[in-house]
């Protein structure tokens, strides 16, 4: 039973902050969107996460010296991850309206616990493949299909294999979690992933952009933000539940398709209805049905932490 869970209450001081939080990332789409036309895709994703590790870094600087061979490895896988999960994303909002890229983006979500069953051999309840299959119809829609073949072009497909990367990041957090130091790691992975930003720009062709005030507002703003909202979140989910949690995350590319509305977006009937798909795809795949015992004792424990 999920009702316990589900049933409406007014929002937590906790729920609040990742509400604004989904409502800023929804914006980021739109940001990165207008920065890489001044910037290439690279060279922006090295100036986000080197400012966001520079950040880290000095929240962190306490625990720095402690950091030990394990951590540097984790830290760098995971950057990896990000150089091309968020690199791709960059790339693909050259050409992809903010609002599309926000939910091709969400197909990471059902993607996790598919590839948890490759990796862990934990194989998915009937809920994730509920998931998976709205979200590929939504996929298909979001494609408008009643055109003259699938309206998906470069921008689209990278977008489309960015959420692999992405996934495998969220993948990877959770393998090292209570491992390793999340701060030391946190400090590691940003930097890693503006370093390999910054690498790719002459490997790719990519040249310097010209000195703009868009691309550097933008990169430093999206730098601060990655690390406070990091951190915001980190705070609220020690006393929201996690299917709570992914309700209001699974807002994020509502928030992004409101905020691109705004910027002028305009996305056809069947698109919508597609990308409506593609968030009961990842609320399908997130939710999890509990006896009536468990979300009692969630709800409890919820309560006594809760001023």
């Amino acid at each position: 039973m999920l009702h316990n869970d589900l049933k409406w209450r007014g929002f937590s001081r906790q729920e609040a902050v990742l509400v604004l939080a989904t409502v800023i990332w929804g914006a980021t789409f739109l940001i990165i969107h207008i920065a890489v036309q001044y910037s290439g895709p690279w060279f922006f994703v090295g100036m986000r996460f080197i400012t966001a590790g520079l950040i880290s870094a000095l929240l962190f600087a306490r625990v720095l010296k402690g950091l030990t061979l394990k951590e540097v490895m984790a830290g760098v896988a995971i950057g990896v991850m990000i150089f091309f999960g968020y690199g791709l994303q960059t790339a693909g909002l050259q050409t992809v309206n903010s609002s599309t890229s926000a939910f091709i983006s969400a197909l990471y979500v059902p993607l996790v616990p598919l590839l948890q069953w490759v990796v862990f051999r934990k194989k998915p309840g009937l809920l994730t493949w509920i998931g998976v299959a709205l979200a590929f119809i939504g996929l298909v829609l979001l494609a408008d299909p009643g055109s003259v073949g699938f309206n998906f072009g470069t921008g689209e497909l990278v977008t489309v294999i960015s959420t692999l990367p992405i996934a495998l990041e969220i993948i990877l957090i959770g393998w090292f979690a209570g491992k390793v130091h999340l701060g030391r790691v946190t400090v590691v992975q940003l930097l890693v992933a503006g370093a390999l930003g910054f690498l790719a720009v002459p490997l790719t062709g990519e040249q310097v952009p010209d000195f703009s005030w868009v691309w550097v507002i933008a990169s430093v703003a999206l730098g601060v933000a990655s690390c406070m909202i990091q951190l915001a979140m980190n705070w609220a989910q020690k006393s929201v539940s996690p299917t709570r949690a992914t309700i209001i995350y699974a807002g994020e590319p509502v928030w992004a398709a409101i905020i691109g509305r705004i910027a002028g977006d305009r996305l056809p009937p069947i698109a919508i209805v597609g990308a409506l798909f593609i968030i009961a795809g990842s609320l399908a795949s997130e939710l999890r049905p509990r006896r009536k015992g468990e979300a009692k004792a969630a709800q409890n424990a919820t309560e006594n932490v809760e001023v």
